[in-house]
């Protein structure tokens, strides 16, 4: 399996054994067996983890059905979306949250990109320029997620305080292998 040149502080998983110890017996390191080692994907009678990721069309994951609720937003950025995770953790059981930032997330530097996203919302929403330039000023600032790994981890450790009991991996989808990489944290 060739490694794809990472961010800093991302690690590979290309054996069990890469599985970070923290990891072990979780939903989380069957993620990254299924998804990275190709291990047999077997049945799971309900979700067993919540998958935050980006909902950049070019992350696909490979995990069965019934294993995950995916939680897809861009920058993979779930501030805002406390309830809907203690909904899963409260009534689905979950006892384990991932985080997937990418390479490439459109979602970093957005502040810096206000005309393109405005002529964008213009030309193929319909919006009207000063509608659209409001619409940006509005969200453009609390959804600018900086770099795709350092969120991640500041994510991963704001929410692993507001649920002490849950396992969170902060991980990096590598767009060029399409592999998992687990973020030290």
């Amino acid at each position: 399996m060739a490694q794809t040149e990472t961010a800093p502080g991302c690690r590979p998983v290309q054996t069990h054994d890469d599985i970070l110890p923290r990891y072990g017996g979780t939903a989380i390191a069957d993620l990254l067996a299924y998804h990275n080692l190709k291990t047999p994907l077997r049945e799971h009678a309900r979700p067993e983890l919540l998958i935050g990721a980006c909902m950049d069309h070019r992350i696909s994951l490979r995990i069965p059905p019934d294993f995950a609720y995916l939680v897809r937003v861009g920058g993979a950025n779930l501030r805002g979306l406390d309830f809907h995770l203690s909904v899963a953790v409260a009534f689905g059981g979950v006892r384990a949250i991932c985080l997937i930032g990418h390479d490439e997330c459109a979602m970093v530097g957005m502040s810096a990109r206000r005309d393109a996203f405005v002529h964008g919302l213009v030309e193929n929403g319909g919006w009207c320029p000063r509608d659209a330039r409001n619409h940006f000023r509005a969200h453009a600032p609390h959804l600018d997620i900086g770099d795709a790994v350092g969120f991640v981890r500041s994510e991963a450790v704001r929410l692993s305080r507001r649920y002490p009991r849950i396992v969170f991996a902060p991980l990096y989808y590598a767009l060029e292998d399409r592999l998992l990489y687990q973020i030290e944290w």
